[in-house]
């Protein structure tokens, strides 16, 4: 047999076949069309956004803390995340109310809830649930009663107690003597609650669980 014929005579078949069974790397490169690529990384980008959006539309929202009422918890111009998605306030949590009383927003600590009976005893600087103190170590001032309280609920000198209706909170800043609270505005309706703080944002150094 010619070598000639036997070594030159090959059909598009058998390239296909060698291309096939070739590593990766020896095979031909398609061309890459950049716009293509362009396009994608856009549509991934868009889309991250849209569901960024979503999440701050139904689920979380950030907003600004502004005042000191909640110091040494928060700071003023601490960022925080709070989330409303079914949220029912509880004793403890730190939540952001539309006060329509104050025209604006605020952010206190439900210290209350309907049926509690709450006493703040400026005279022994406690501030009890149902007859047991409730502590909190970013707490460090002693109370002092600012003669702004509402005077209905002074039951002895310097010693005020709340009984929260049904459906109604009692909060309080936890810097308690630069607060404006349900000492002064009366009992909230959680329906006034925006939400619950449970990140703060800002600044970075400060990031993490807000409780």
């Amino acid at each position: 047999m010619d070598d000639n014929k036997k070594f030159g005579d090959v059909s598009q078949e058998d390239i296909d076949k060698a291309k096939k069974a070739a590593p990766d790397d020896l095979k031909e490169k398609q061309p890459v069309n950049v716009m293509d690529e362009v396009f994608e990384w856009a549509e991934s980008f868009v889309f991250a956004m849209f569901v960024v959006i979503l999440i701050f539309t139904f689920f979380f929202r950030i907003v600004l803390v502004q005042g000191p009422s909640m110091r040494e918890t928060l700071q003023d111009q601490d960022r925080l995340i709070i989330t409303h998605i079914n949220y029912t306030p509880q004793k403890g949590d730190i939540v952001v109310i539309n006060s329509e009383k104050l025209g604006k927003t605020i952010i206190k600590r439900v210290i209350g809830t309907g049926g509690d009976k709450v006493v703040v005893d400026y005279n022994n600087n406690t501030v009890t649930v149902n007859g047991k103190v409730i502590s909190n170590d970013n707490i460090r001032e002693a109370m002092y009663n600012t003669n702004l309280f509402d005077e209905e609920y002074e039951v002895e000198e310097n010693v005020f107690e709340y009984d929260v209706p049904e459906g109604k909170l009692f909060v309080m800043g936890d810097n308690r003597n630069n607060s404006t609270d349900s000492r002064r505005i009366g009992f909230i309706d959680p329906s006034d609650v925006l939400g619950k703080a449970v990140l703060r944002l800002y600044p970075f150094d400060s990031f993490g669980k807000v409780s």
